[in-house]
């Protein structure tokens, strides 16, 4: 298929020069006469040419080059059974939608042991000390103990089948991913469970799933997990196995509510109790996931390995070596430039950081005409299809920007939410690698639209993956149309999850009888078959006058506001204008005032008058600029010096807004500027 033939396209030659660079030599070397014996060229002439003949080799040797797309940019995706609205990828040949990309790998578990079987004893996992090099556990050593791992949870009493759910309830480290592995080497589903959640949450997942097996990472976990099984309401509760060490205390007090618990090393059996392998199916249930929205109720997701494979395979992850942090995010960039990751998956709020502390960075009126025309030139290349960090401009002003993120850095994957088109190319050019953005969902397993290579352009999510079918249907409250290329966007396809476990109204709710998951995202067809997210069906309200608001694209435009890190818009049926609570951004706040000629820390610029209503003029111009409508701005503000984060409450585990809790944590806040106003 072409994708494949795009990707053959990206390694390098196994020799001599290509049919097209003699095709270029030749065509610039001037015609040659047939009798060219009788040319008679004196020796300075003959030099000069054969120095001019050797430029130009090395000339063309060198030259960037751009990189060739998979398909016409034009024509990104087509339309299915001639229906604009309903489009699939153009990297497909037909219809009919890709289920796997190599015939022995259709569950993770043979993604691995395809991987296993190329690199071998080659880096899997890496992890660090303080102040140490990471070091690297290999494929072979990581399938073995995964084995070894499952045997024991075998041992255990967990049964080798996909009804088998085991929690892992652990930062991202290495032991994370074998404990995966060793479920899914013997077809166990896992159920990822996190701290942010709270005890409600906790418990409601623990006893849906009914998941007698746990494995932490610390006894500060393990005893939030006992606290819940001594007050009786998770009963199903029985094993705790930890990756730290464990006290004799904690034992003890696991006994007395009859819960065993273990350190990591104890349940590693040994050679005689290791089981064969007992490898999933395809539509065997691999994980189950939860969304958490604004509400403590959580969902819980199915997601089937045949559904995972389409996402892993598409990135080519299988040989890959991971390198984690060391579980302080205060150090994460000391282990970012220690790693030097060549590929790297972020949020777009990092890459807003990035961007606002390149900008306040450069003070000096001559750095920054420096810096823009740097940027410039870099753009003037991309728009030509060529990405590199090796230019002139790279070596003179940009190179330090680029070793921020360890310097190697070729791939940035960014999704999970909007980022700014002007963010987006600035970052492109800046850090000379391919940056792609994706959008997608938890229950159609992260990615459904995915931008091609070579399109550099911003401001979409790129086309269809080619795993999925995308679709537009109409939402008339909204005044939303498919006929128009724009309304509520709905997915299918194998990569679409199987629905909300044990819960057939909301599996009912997001899955209509022909299988389309509708996302409650409203989107619009580009010209070029590219998707844009242009607004949200949920999170939507009224304003008195009856105008339709939709805050969290609004909140999308105030984010680019350099002195604005958060921002919560809220608004009220009862009310005719919108407020917003903002959390200045630290790191550039006081230099930001100080320009303004107004000076203090950031707690008491925070409290200062002038300073909101500086603010508010920066929003306005900011969403006038972005088109937002009168009433889409927000008519006063005020200004919290507190992030909002998951750990108080106001920030979902990904990193969305909770906003029944914000309107609760801000309601004195809200109720003051709409009575302010009234006056």
């Amino acid at each position: 298929m072409q994708l494949q033939e795009w990707l053959r396209s990206l390694r390098p030659s196994s020799g001599g020069l290509g049919k097209s660079l003699e095709e270029d030599i030749r065509s610039l070397l001037p015609a040659l006469p047939s009798s060219f014996s009788s040319l008679s060229l004196s020796p300075p002439s003959i030099i000069g040419l054969g120095a001019l003949a050797s430029l130009t080799a090395y000339w063309l040797v060198t030259r960037p080059r751009s990189i060739q797309p998979p398909c016409d940019l034009q024509a990104q995706s087509v339309p299915v059974k001639g229906d604009p609205s309903c489009r699939r990828s153009a990297l497909l040949k037909d219809d009919n939608l890709l289920d796997f990309y190599y015939e022995d790998t259709k569950t993770v578990y043979e993604v691995f042991q395809r991987g296993l079987r190329i690199a071998g004893d080659r880096p899997c996992l890496g992890f660090r000390k303080p102040g140490e090099p990471y070091q690297w556990i290999p494929y072979t050593e990581v399938a073995e103990r995964a084995q070894v791992l499952g045997s024991g949870l075998l041992a255990k009493g967990c049964k080798p089948n996909p009804k088998q759910f085991v929690g892992i309830f652990a930062q991202n480290r290495p032991e994370w991913v074998i404990a995966e592995l060793a479920c899914y080497t013997f077809s166990m589903a896992v159920v990822p469970l996190y701290d942010t959640l709270g005890l409600e949450a906790m418990v409601h997942i623990l006893n849906l799933a009914e998941i007698s097996l746990v494995i932490c990472d610390k006894e500060e976990k393990a005893e939030s997990l006992l606290l819940n099984k001594e007050k009786g309401v998770t009963p199903a509760l029985s094993c705790l196995v930890l990756f730290n060490p464990v006290s004799a205390a904690l034992v003890e007090r696991g006994k007395a509510c009859g819960v065993e618990i273990m350190h990591l090393s104890e349940i590693m059996v040994g050679d005689e109790g290791i089981h064969m392998n007992c490898p999933p199916k395809p539509q065997d249930l691999a994980v189950v996931c939860f969304t958490s929205g604004t509400t403590v109720k959580l969902t819980l997701n199915g997601v089937t390995f045949l559904e995972r494979i389409n996402n892993l395979i598409m990135k080519q992850l299988y040989i890959s070596r991971v390198g984690f942090y060391q579980g302080d995010i205060s150090l994460l960039m000391d282990d970012i430039k220690t790693l030097k990751p060549t590929f790297f998956p972020v949020v777009p709020r990092l890459l807003n950081r990035i961007y606002d502390k390149i900008m306040s960075s450069v003070t000096s009126p001559l750095k920054r005409a420096v810096l823009h025309y740097a940027v410039r030139r870099k753009q003037a290349e991309l728009s030509c299809g060529i990405v590199r960090n090796n230019s002139f401009w790279d070596k003179l002003v940009l190179n330090k920007i680029q070793a921020n993120l360890g310097g190697n850095v070729r791939f940035i994957l960014t999704a999970s939410a909007p980022i700014s088109p002007t963010v987006l190319s600035f970052l492109r050019a800046t850090l000379g690698c391919l940056i792609f953005e994706g959008y997608g969902q938890t229950e159609c397993t992260a990615g459904c639209t995915f931008s091609m290579p070579g399109d550099w352009t911003a401001g979409h999510v790129g086309a269809p993956l080619p795993c999925a079918r995308v679709k537009l249907t109409d939402i008339p409250d909204m005044n939303y149309y498919a006929s128009s290329g724009e309304g509520e966007i709905c997915i299918q396809g194998p990569s679409v999850f199987q629905g909300y476990l044990n819960d057939k109204e909301r599996t009912d709710e997001a899955l209509d009888s022909d299988g389309w998951l509708h996302t409650g995202d409203v989107g619009q067809w580009q010209p070029n078959g590219t998707l844009q997210i242009i607004d949200r069906k949920k999170n939507i309200f009224k304003l008195s006058q009856g105008e339709y608001i939709a805050p969290e694209k609004i909140e999308n435009v105030y984010s680019r506001c350099v002195p604005v890190l958060q921002v919560f818009v809220h608004g009220d049926s009862l009310q005719s204008f919108l407020i917003g609570i903002v959390v200045p951004d630290p790191e550039v706040f006081v230099n930001w005032n100080k320009d303004r000629g107004i000076v203090g820390s950031y707690e008491e610029l925070c409290q200062n008058p002038d300073v909101k209503k500086a603010v508010l003029e920066d929003m306005t111009a900011v969403g006038k600029k972005a088109g937002l409508k009168s009433f889409e701005q927000v008519k006063d503000v005020y200004l919290h010096s507190e992030l909002f984060s998951i750990s108080n409450g106001l920030l979902t585990p990904t990193l969305k807004s909770r906003r029944v809790d914000l309107r609760r944590v801000f309601s004195e806040q809200i109720n003051q500027m709409y009575s302010t106003a009234a006056l």
